[in-house]
């Protein structure tokens, strides 16, 4: 593998390892905050039980998140130097933005998240979770606005050197993109986290331990699933029909459609021939695809042969990951609605296939998502800014070697975190929401010695993606 190809990858493995962390922590710090809000309002003990006991689950993936995203910071700029040198007036000043009003924001309120419950006021607690869960929601935000440009470049010029500069922000930052591909992601957030809750309290419920605790936990995390899975369903329409008019070789890829046509089937599966211009294996579905991507019949989308085929991703890749992304989706709306059905008939507690399945379907949530922001991703190529500027030409002039050993550093190191991670955050979460009032407790002195010991704040929850 030459050293574009390896600088690809490592940049896939740590954008991939590390948008799990993002992922769960935007969904658990809201879930936190929620709780924190109703353990002021009602003043009820189970919602003081459950937020602690998440609090410590989100401090292990924010720790995880600090330390994965400081490594994407340097990657950029070691591995892709031709890429930081064009782009640098544009996406140097969204970085920022995201450091002036994410990074203090967490840093300055993490600590009373973290050690302050019971040492502050209930509503001092909740306004600062407010402001954690806010900061991870506004970096996404810069950083897929960031990504977005990428994606679908405009407010700014190529000038003869290969150098862009900005002419207008608000195009910059407000591109076609990126309202839909911003929702997409926390909404995906909010969903995974829904299922990891629900995962958990179901673990509990088939255990028979903290029944008030895991009922609440679980009731809360169905009802979130429930309206969360056909909204992300929908955004992901808004988001497709999106990338049929600003990227047609993506979707094209996606849909492993090579000649443009009115009409075109839905491919359920098949294998992308792309040598022979074809899908060997087919298994097609008549004008389903022209009504989900054009909401008609007769829709016309454009196939991958409407392009020179240097211009091409990587179709099986495309066509692979935005299935299995599909697929999952499909797996959790029937996850949600059974549990809807089981919460009418008075059984959703009790039953005990469904929390077998519920906990089965936990991880599936960050599958959708590394598999989504392949198919993103992926489908890109062979830019790195779409239509204007290739990968290839944003590489660094360094050695395969070099990429090759710390690529291979990064993923022991990186598994290495992830064992840890799963031992301690499967310590928390078999102790389980332990009720009663800890030594913090504002009706008891002292030092709460079972808070987390986690400090600082999350650096860069998200980064754009240049070479995967």
């Amino acid at each position: 593998m030459d050293a574009v190809q390896l600088a690809r990858l490592q940049f896939a493995f740590t954008i991939g390892f590390h948008i799990l962390w993002p992922t769960f922590t935007i969904g658990v710090a809201w879930f936190v905050t929620w709780l924190s809000g109703l353990w002021w309002w009602t003043g009820k003990p189970v919602y003081r039980d459950l937020m602690r006991f998440w609090t410590r689950i989100f401090a292990l993936g924010f720790g995880m998140g600090v330390v994965t995203g400081i490594v994407l910071s340097y990657e950029i700029g070691t591995n892709w130097s031709g890429f930081s040198r064009s782009v640098a007036n544009v996406l140097g000043p969204l970085f920022m933005y995201e450091a002036l009003t994410a990074f203090f924001l967490e840093a300055g309120f993490i600590g009373i998240v973290l050690f302050g419950e019971g040492r502050v006021s209930k509503a001092t607690h909740f306004f600062s979770c407010l402001m954690v869960s806010s900061g991870a929601v506004f970096s996404a935000t810069w950083i897929i606005a960031s990504n977005s440009w990428m994606q679908t470049p405009a407010g700014a010029m190529l000038d003869a050197d290969g150098i862009y500069h900005t002419v207008s922000w608000w195009d910059v930052i407000f591109t076609s993109s990126f309202p839909y591909r911003l929702a997409h992601m926390v909404c995906a957030s909010f969903l995974t986290c829904s299922f990891v809750i629900g995962g958990v309290s179901a673990f509990h419920l088939w255990r028979g331990t903290y029944p008030a605790a895991s009922r609440a936990a679980f009731s809360m995390a169905m009802w979130m699933a429930l309206v969360l899975t056909p909204l992300q369903i929908l955004i992901g329409d808004m988001q497709g029909r999106n990338t049929l008019v600003e990227q047609p070789t993506k979707l094209a890829a996606m849909e492993g459609l090579w000649e443009t046509t009115k009409g075109p089937p839905m491919t359920v599966f098949a294998w992308p021939d792309m040598e022979a211009e074809k899908n060997l294996f087919a298994i097609d579905i008549p004008y389903l695809a022209s009504l989900y991507l054009t909401h008609s019949l007769d829709g016309e989308v454009q196939g991958l042969k409407a392009v020179p085929r240097e211009d091409r991703p990587y179709v099986p890749i495309v066509f692979f990951a935005f299935r299995i992304m599909a697929g999952i989706g499909v797996i959790l709306l029937a996850t949600a609605i059974s549990g809807a059905v089981l919460r009418w008939r008075g059984r959703l507690y009790t039953t005990r296939w469904f929390q077998f399945l519920v906990m089965a379907v936990t991880p599936l949530g960050f599958l959708a998502v590394l598999a989504g922001w392949t198919t993103t991703e992926a489908g890109r190529q062979p830019w790195i800014i779409y239509g204007q500027l290739r990968t290839a030409d944003a590489v660094a002039p360094v050695a395969s070697g070099a990429v090759l050993t710390t690529l291979v550093i990064l993923f022991l190191v990186y598994n290495l975190l992830l064992v840890t991670f799963f031992w301690f955050a499967g310590l928390v979460a078999w102790r389980g929401p332990v009720e009663g009032p800890l030594p913090s407790d504002p009706t008891r002195p002292g030092i709460d010695r079972s808070a987390p010991t986690l400090v600082g704040a999350q650096a860069g929850t998200l980064s754009p993606t240049p070479g995967e």
